[in-house]
């Protein structure tokens, strides 16, 4: 599905349009029988506003360095891509370029935008705007950290007119150059002196459904819904992020009504909440892993050291061992209390044709194994039964986690005694998301929790572990998934990105995760399903994605807060996740077609009288 179809890409933007007169027709439809959604005609401020539990700290609302998921997340309401993922199934389909088409060589795309489309400030969206993003991006090394992998391919950019935007590749491109990258409004941005020291956090333009209007670290984020948006309005008013400290105080906040949606709930919260009134858990398809990321020696995007990982952790033999005496199947079952899938690789089942789907791993539990390739490489045990490195120094190792994730704490618990087993000794840190993602972009780890959410494309999630990754001796500049890097892999990297035959490329994939996964840098533990809840009783008809099994927070694009009805607006009670009742779409287009025939045969009427006279 990744592959260029130049044939396909014009129908699938008349396709857009279709839906686009579809929803406008069924709008009016339940607005005639008086049970639709919020009016066309109402404004941002007549709507409620829906609230949601913030637990994750926000590293910026800047999104060309935003990283943590909290900020990329929520910036996804506000900035559309040229090309965006369905909610219906994660497929390519139209943002901002309702279509594009590319070369038989896969190396000149070009992608039309609507030319009606406004920025939330009245100002139209332009071709200049897509390219002044891109530009911006090439030229400035700050501006890289959160999306400059994406262009590294793109040799330049231009826009011969309002409405088209044509990018020049260096090399054939497998995946649509369009996906992904959040584009900004020139108008604004061009102004700002320093756009990377650019905190954006409130009065802000942007295209998406939903606006920053404010932020606050205590007070959370305040977004407004953009009428602009060319979807149509959202049903709500806005969105307002509420912080919490842990997950415990936000479950309660739903309990109460304080909020009006969770995510990132703990398995026992999950469970807990499926039979409470008037909430709604789901255990969502997950498109996020969890990992123990090893350290195997940072360096910096100039090739010097960086960090303070401990020294033996560049012996991969320790890194494999280490990985071999972590039972990953026993922390999916107790902490995740079964609430997930059995890991492989960095890419979950979620999408099949990148997903490696082995049965066994090289490094699969063993503890035996693990002592064995520790005692073969001359690692010996003290007397205490730690081992002690090359240079006589007992290997002591730092854990880091999150604060407020109260599963890193429990998988300490386990993973403690037994790397305590193959003579390794850990001591357990953990700390606040901003501090941990300072501290492993700059080295300064020798084990952490971590974990990614992906897009259906693997190009961007492989490229953070090329050796071009790498960030500045001061972390600025790129983002590295593990601090490594392998020519093999740039290699493998570079097959997948120019394949143009699906096949291919997925096998080309699945090496590239091979590679990283026998480098034992990046240990993936489990697919976790996402935990989200939220307030049947005043919100309902989410969309998730993928349809009917996936995520309301957290998606790959807008719709799960977008799709959000103020439930005395729905249609039926507004039960989660049903949609409009059929019934009443039925209803509604036949009143509305029974209107369309008495305006029409007036009208022919009127013009027949018109006539005579």
């Amino acid at each position: 599905m990744n592959t260029p179809d130049a044939s396909s890409t014009t129908p699938r933007g008349r396709k857009h349009r279709g839906r686009r007169f579809a929803a406008a027709l069924g709008a009016v439809a339940i607005g005639v029988v008086g049970v639709g959604s919020a009016t066309s005609t109402a404004t941002a401020a007549d709507r409620p506003n829906i609230r949601v539990a913030m637990v994750g700290e926000i590293d910026s609302l800047n999104p060309f360095i935003a990283i943590l998921a909290s900020s990329t997340a929520l910036l996804a309401y506000q900035y559309e891509p040229l090309v965006q993922f369905a909610a219906s199934d994660n497929a390519v389909a139209p943002g901002m370029a309702d279509s594009w088409e590319t070369s038989d060589d896969a190396k000149t795309w070009t992608f039309k935008l609507d030319p009606d489309a406004k920025w939330s400030d009245d100002e139209p969206i332009t071709s200049e705007d897509v390219v002044w993003t891109i530009e911006a991006i090439k030229e400035n090394d700050a501006l890289k950290q959160a999306y400059g992998a994406l262009l590294e391919n793109i040799d330049t950019v231009s826009a011969p007119d309002d409405t088209t935007v044509v990018m020049e590749l260096s090399a054939p491109q497998a995946s649509n150059p369009g996906v992904e990258l959040p584009i900004v409004p020139e108008h604004v941005w061009s102004t700002i002196d320093d756009p990377a020291a650019y905190p954006n956090d409130s009065d802000t333009v942007g295209s998406g459904p939903f606006i920053i209007t404010k932020y606050s670290k205590t007070g959370g984020v305040e977004l407004k819904a953009n009428d602009n948006y060319r979807e149509g309005a959202p049903k709500v008013g806005g969105v307002i992020y509420v912080p919490f400290k842990n997950s415990d105080a936000s479950v309660q906040a739903l309990k109460t009504g304080e909020v009006d949606i969770a995510a990132d709930l703990t398995p026992a919260q999950y469970k807990a909440l499926e039979s409470v009134d008037n909430i709604t858990a789901i255990a969502g398809t997950g498109r996020r892993y969890t990992a123990i990321a090893i350290n195997p020696g940072a360096m910096d995007s100039a090739g010097q050291p960086m960090g303070d990982g401990n020294p033996v952790l560049q012996d991969p033999i320790v890194r494999q061992a280490i990985v071999r005496a972590i039972d990953s199947s026993t922390l999916l079952d107790k902490v995740m209390q079964g609430l997930g899938d059995p890991a492989t690789a960095e890419i979950p089942p979620t999408y099949p044709l990148y997903h490696w789907n082995a049965s066994e791993l090289p490094y699969s539990f063993d503890p035996a194994a693990a002592n064995k390739l520790l005692d073969d490489a001359g690692y010996t045990k003290g007397a205490d039964g730690i081992r002690v490195d090359k240079s006589g120094n007992p290997i002591q190792l730092r854990l880091m986690g999150r604060s407020t994730d109260p599963t890193h704490q429990q998988m300490v618990d386990y993973i403690k005694p037994w790397l305590k087993d193959i003579g390794i000794g850990i001591t357990s840190e953990m700390k606040a998301p901003a501090q941990v993602n300072d501290d492993s972009t700059l080295g300064n780890y020798d084990l952490y929790f971590t974990g990614w959410g992906m897009g259906p494309d693997p190009d961007f999630q492989m490229s953070i572990n090329l050796c071009s990754s790498r960030p500045n001796a001061d972390g600025t500049g790129a983002t590295s998934e593990s601090n490594w890097c392998s020519p093999e892999f740039d290699e493998m990297y570079a097959k997948q990105h120019a394949e143009l035959d699906q096949e291919k490329r997925s096998e080309y994939v699945v090496e590239a995760q091979k590679l990283i996964y026998n480098a034992a840098v990046n240990n993936v533990l489990y697919y976790q399903k996402s935990l989200q809840a939220y307030r049947s009783d005043r919100f309902g008809d989410f969309v998730r994605q993928p349809e009917g099994e996936g995520v309301i927070l957290g998606q790959n694009g807008p719709w799960g807060l977008y799709s959000a009805t103020p439930i005395e607006s729905t249609t039926s009670g507004g039960e989660s996740g049903g949609g409009a009742n059929p019934l009443w779409w039925i209803i509604g287009g036949v009143v509305v077609i029974g209107v369309v025939t008495v305006i029409v045969v007036s009208r022919r009427r009127g013009a027949s009288a018109d006539n005579k006279e």
